[in-house]
């Protein structure tokens, strides 16, 4: 018979007897004590082994534990350590998951490299390996999977690209860096408008992403099958090694367009947007349609530093450090977010053109430079119009100098009754002599007509129509110069007949400019006899021309810029239809004081205004 556990001798302890007790022995008893008035069960075996009461009553609060009940009323204190200890534990919890979300990352095969390629108009991104051997936009990815974008040109590749190209790379950038930013977001939204200056925090530059061995560098170019050449405005002396400029703008003179005037506007507005964002700029002139740009300018002035590799420069985005421009990107150059920003929304009218304007005017200034030749013909013109007005000492107002600017040839006015012809000669003959007489109806000694300051006035023609200064109407008034002259077609003596009986002699069919500048005579200068030349023959661009066609372009060119020059430097008005890029190249020559706010500018061709860059 197994023992009895008796409870009735158990010792009752004092508070002090639980104080050594507590100190002097290293276990707790956790016999019950008999104080407590709880029911005695019956002495048997199987209470004894079953019954469990004895356990459930709680003992004495131990001094040595926290009291359940506050005392004193003093309320508990939360200490602040309780919160550190939590928060580092969070944060140590934290920091294992991300170290192995990231190593699990690492571990799998990523592509490095995606590019975007054209299907019909669509766009989509191709994983590789490598890079591709053709410029294009690429996404690339580094060990830790973070997307990023850039542009890549093979350093071998020929300089500069095809215009298409350019055009291609601007408008593969915008699908690139969407497809970046919703790889970022894990979610694709919708991408509003961009500002022109906003600054893709994705886009990593050429140079960048060389130094980072994401792009093969100038160590990598060991085969370099193209010689880069110089470029207008950088020193071609070998011995001298400067650095690479820190921004850059670069001007690519080719286009499709047969005329320069485009060309020269966006030239000029360019080089202003340069000097704007503290780029030093340069020119490419190497497939200009016209020859090389030396033939018709100086050069402009040097920095001392050199452009970058040719690989470098992209066409978007507008903030990438070396910059290209040209009239396959003009849209994305100075498109409409250009004009959202340098546009004067407080102004009227041409006013708010007035930022882009002055753009125009600093590249005018800078570049228009004509050659030696040219220029020293151009000052000796305008001194001799110049000294036609001048009146005797005594007369207090002199002659002033109209000039006539007419544009026939593929240019149609803008008004909506001439734009299947072209405006009357009489409305520019009759708008340049009203300008007279409004001048000096009351500027005579007595209030009345000055009629000696209207005779010693001079009105000067210039025009891409041989014809117009042969017209009537322009009898009496003087070519902007006369060293070079676009001629009409000459009628060619009636050819003898043969003496052999049924043979014709043959003659050559001359070619002139009646009619005006037309893009398909332009590029058949100088094409063999046996091509028919005629202004309804589709343009060929791609062809290179021969040593004649560029002798004979640089003739039309240089006639074209010295018109401009003696009308843009020696005019007090000018007359002419803002249609005509020449037009809006002359109110720039002039100068906006000069041209806009005293109206020395008078357009001709329906309620138009003065704008820049077209696209």
């Amino acid at each position: 018979m197994p023992p009895h556990l008796d409870l009735s001798l158990a010792k009752t302890y004092t508070h002090a007897d639980m104080i050594l007790s507590s100190r002097n022995s290293p276990r707790l008893n956790l016999r019950r004590a008999t104080s407590y008035n709880v029911e005695k069960a019956p002495l048997s075996s199987t209470s004894s082994r079953f019954n469990f009461n004895h356990l459930i009553a709680s003992p004495p609060p131990s001094p040595s534990l926290p009291a359940l009940i506050p005392r004193h009323g003093k309320p508990v204190s939360n200490s602040p350590r309780k919160y550190i200890r939590v928060l580092i534990w969070i944060f140590g919890v934290l920091s294992m998951l991300y170290f192995g979300f990231s190593r699990i990352q690492l571990d799998r095969p990523v592509k490095a490299v995606g590019w975007a390629t054209n299907s019909g108009d669509q766009y989509e991104m191709v994983g590789e390996s490598e890079l591709p051997d053709f410029p294009t936009p690429v996404m690339i990815t580094d060990k830790r999977g973070r997307a990023k974008w850039t542009v890549s040109i093979p350093p071998a590749h020929e300089f500069p690209l095809e215009p298409q190209q350019y055009a291609d790379i601007c408008t593969q950038n915008m699908e690139v860096a969407m497809h970046v930013a919703d790889s970022h977001s894990h979610t694709h939204k919708e991408h509003t408008h961009k500002g022109y200056y906003h600054v893709d925090p994705h886009f990593m530059d050429v140079a960048e992403a060389e130094a980072h061995g994401l792009l093969p560098g100038p160590k990598a170019k060991t085969s370099t099958k193209v010689t880069e050449k110089f470029l207008v405005g950088e020193n071609n002396d070998g011995l001298i090694v400067s650095d690479v400029c820190e921004k850059t703008m670069t001007f690519v003179m080719e286009t499709s367009d047969a005329g320069l005037g485009k060309t020269l506007m966006m030239l000029w507005t360019a080089y202003g947007l340069a000097e704007k964002e503290g780029r030093h700029f340069f020119i490419d002139d190497s497939r200009w349609a016209y020859g090389k740009y030396t033939q018709f300018f100086r050069p402009p002035a040097i920095p001392k530093c050199r452009p970058p590799p040719r690989h470098e420069m992209l066409p978007c985005p507008h903030h990438a450090r070396h910059l290209i421009v040209s009239a396959a990107t003009s849209e994305y150059t100075f498109g409409g977010a250009f004009n959202e920003v340098y546009e004067d929304p407080r102004k009227m009218e041409v006013f708010r053109q007035k930022n882009i304007f002055e753009f125009a005017r600093k590249g005018y200034e800078a570049l228009f430079q004509l050659s030696l030749a040219d220029e020293e013909y151009v000052g000796k013109r305008i001194s001799e119009f110049h000294s036609k007005t001048l009146l005797p000492t005594e007369e207090n107002t002199n002659g002033l100098v109209v000039g006539i600017h007419v544009r026939h040839g593929d240019r149609r006015p803008y008004e909506f009754q001439y734009k299947d012809s072209y405006v009357p000669l009489e409305r520019f003959s009759d708008t340049a002599h009203e300008l007279l007489h409004k001048t000096f109806n009351h500027s005579g000694p007595n209030g009345g007509e000055n009629q000696l300051a209207q005779e010693h006035s001079v009105i000067v023609l210039a025009s891409d129509d041989p014809e117009v200064y042969e017209a009537e109407t322009f009898k009496d008034v003087s070519r902007a110069q006369e060293q070079i002259k676009l001629a009409g077609k000459q009628q060619p003596n009636t050819p003898k007949p043969s003496i052999v009986a049924g043979m014709r002699n043959f003659v050559e069919e001359t070619v002139g400019w009646e009619g005006g500048f037309f893009a398909g005579m332009f590029w058949s200068l100088g094409k063999p006899s046996s091509v028919p030349a005629n202004a309804l023959e589709p343009p060929s661009t791609k062809l290179p021309p021969t040593v004649e066609a560029l002798r004979l372009r640089e003739l039309v060119g240089r006639a074209y810029l010295m018109d401009l020059a003696v009308l843009g430097q020696a005019s007090d008005k000018i007359v002419c239809t803002v249609s005509s890029m020449g037009c809006k190249l002359l109110a720039v020559m002039m100068g906006w004081e000069k041209a806009i706010e005293r109206g020395g500018f008078i357009n001709i061709d329906g309620d138009f205004e003065w704008r820049g860059v077209s696209w």
